[in-house]
């Protein structure tokens, strides 16, 4: 089926149940669109006929205008109260959105619309006409596996050379093979190569440089080389915000109780101070902490790099936005011994953030997952047009207004356990939050979580327990967040992901959709509400994720 040039090869069943209900279940000013990337894997001969070809040139990316990082010079003040900090992450997450309906906004100045925007008539979709709009019919889509197979390495981890300790911690927690990047990367992080491990969310990219770096330190202490001491760790993981560095904690943990033993903490705001520099004192292999609090406790004197073997930037391309980053990685440099390995992951490079770093680390190896850039093939894309009908006002009001039907529609539906929303201001966040909770105001039936920058940290991390914990018989619990749940954060189990709000960069797109249908067995659906102009723009990020193509540009050293 063809509507335009968006090619819907098998439409996944999910918001329908059957196509006789899809008159009644969607308003009149709400068109869905869906879009099945395993389908199109499975069948890319056929949907190749079906679906103009997007030529992979360099000028024809839909994204030639897209990967804006905001990076941030370094302030020349160093320390700055828990306060003002939270007060500036507040204000980078409030600050004013895309207009919706703004035709003058160079955001899509640049873009190559799909040739005629998708029909309204009804006449070339073969669908079903309400209130103006077509209602595409939807079919049982293919049966999906439930195991991605393409996710795993065909090697073991015995033939990529993890120790036998390694490979029975790795498999009292579940794991019997090895990821594809963490097959790429164990043998180059082992023998201490300074690396860019990039691949796409949910690839196993924690575990692809834990493993090898706690092989390696074990090594070192039988050889006599290094070894924890106070207040020197071993090995600094940074990473851009203090939920981050909580779960990676928890993969530390979870390795060392598995029988590979390492010391392991971690170091933020909103925690009490003098508990933390109390447990540094006694010495750490691992130390976790975000930029501001490493830099504090390197400019204190509480923090020493002597010692140090290993510095890895979780998440570096999001680093780079963080006021404290550029300060943090000058003086980690500056006081780290010569010969310190530097790992550098992330799920997504723009170009901007490689070339930075491959200025600084020009003999870095580049290790890139098959995934890079690209989303699940056990992830379903649904486009839901929230534009209105032709004659509505376009406004940023009415669109929130169609986006709350379209979510309260779907909500009632299509429940299912765990569904994260993510919207691009934090006023946003809280007109959902308000909005779910008025509608279940009597049946009970919902646990709505909110996840951003105006809370405290403490109440961030409980949202974060909470929504980690399987919900109550009957309850579906939803986590209403800006980006900032989207910085590789794991939450396993996610069933949905609303994007309320179109995001403003392509990395965002991927980190976002990211969050379901991850690992090798996880299946997820994402709903992409959009409005005006978005439309052509998802229809063509759709486009490029069924014919397997990248969403963002791959830097050409890769």
């Amino acid at each position: 089926m063809v509507v335009g040039r968006v090619a819907v090869p098998n439409p996944p069943s999910g918001l329908f149940h059957n196509p006789s209900s899809a008159a009644t279940l969607i308003p009149p000013h709400i068109r869905l669109l869906s879009f099945s990337a395993s389908a199109a894997a499975s069948s890319s001969s056929s949907s190749a006929n079906r679906t103009r070809h997007t030529s992979t040139t360099k000028s024809d990316s839909p994204f030639s205008t897209f990967g804006r990082v905001k990076t941030q010079k370094p302030k020349t003040l160093l320390h700055k109260s828990r306060d003002r900090r939270r007060a500036l992450q507040v204000e980078e997450e409030e600050e004013d959105d895309n207009d919706d309906y703004d035709d003058n906004d160079d955001y899509y100045d640049n873009l190559a619309a799909p040739r005629g925007r998708p029909s309204r008539s009804g006449s070339r979709s073969g669908g079903r006409k309400r209130g103006g709009w077509d209602i595409i019919p939807r079919f049982p889509s293919q049966a999906k596996s439930t195991t991605d197979t393409n996710f795993f390495s065909l090697k073991s981890f015995k033939e990529i050379g993890c120790a036998d300790y390694i490979i029975q911690s790795l498999q009292k927690i579940f794991l019997t093979r090895p990821s594809h990047v963490q097959a790429m990367a164990f043998a180059p992080v082992l023998s201490g190569k300074t690396c860019v491990i990039a691949d796409q969310s949910g690839s196993g990219k924690t575990l692809a440089y834990l493993a090898p770096i706690i092989q390696r330190l074990r090594q070192e202490e039988q050889e006599g080389r290094s070894q924890s001491s106070s207040q020197a760790p071993r090995v600094l993981v940074l990473a851009p915000t203090a939920e981050l560095a909580s779960q990676v904690l928890d993969n530390c943990r979870s390795l060392s109780k598995s029988g590979a033993p390492f010391k392991s903490m971690v170091v933020t705001g909103g925690f009490r101070q003098r508990t933390q520099l109390e447990n540094l004192q006694h010495g750490v292999d691992v130390l976790i902490a975000t930029p501001g609090r490493f830099l504090y406790l390197m400019n204190e004197g509480f923090l020493q790099l002597t010692n140090l073997r290993c510095a890895v930037l979780d998440e570096v391309d999001i680093l780079f936005g963080d006021e404290d980053f550029e300060m943090a990685l000058q003086c980690l440099i500056n006081s780290s011994p010569v010969d310190t390995q530097y790992l550098f992951v992330t799920a997504t490079l723009p170009k901007n953030v490689f070339t930075k770093l491959v200025e600084v680390f020009p003999d870095c190896e580049m290790i890139m997952g098959p995934g890079m850039h690209r989303i699940s093939s056990r992830l379903e894309e649904i486009l839901v047009d929230c534009s209105g009908e032709d004659g509505q006002e376009k406004t940023p009001d009415t669109a929130f207004l169609n986006k709350k039907t379209a979510l309260l529609q779907l909500v009632e539906e299509s429940p299912v356990p765990r569904t994260i929303v993510f919207c691009n201001k934090i006023e946003t966040c809280r007109k959902v939050e308000n909005s779910l909770r008025r509608f279940d105001r009597k049946g009970n039936h919902m646990q709505v979580l909110p996840f951003h920058a105006a809370m405290t940290q403490e109440s961030r991390l409980a949202s974060m327990e909470e929504f980690t914990r399987p919900p109550s018989k009957g309850v579906s619990q939803f986590m209403i967040c800006t980006d900032r749940a989207s910085r590789g954060i794991d939450f396993a189990g996610v069933d949905h992901v609303i994007l309320f709000d179109f995001p403003r960069d392509p990395s965002e797109y991927v980190r976002r959709v990211g969050r379901t249908a991850r690992g090798a067995k996880g299946v997820g659906k994402a709903f992409i509400f959009v409005v005006g102009k978005q439309v052509s723009l998802a229809s063509k990020i759709m486009e490029r994720s069924q014919k397997g193509h990248p969403l963002h540009d791959i830097p050409t050293a890769y």
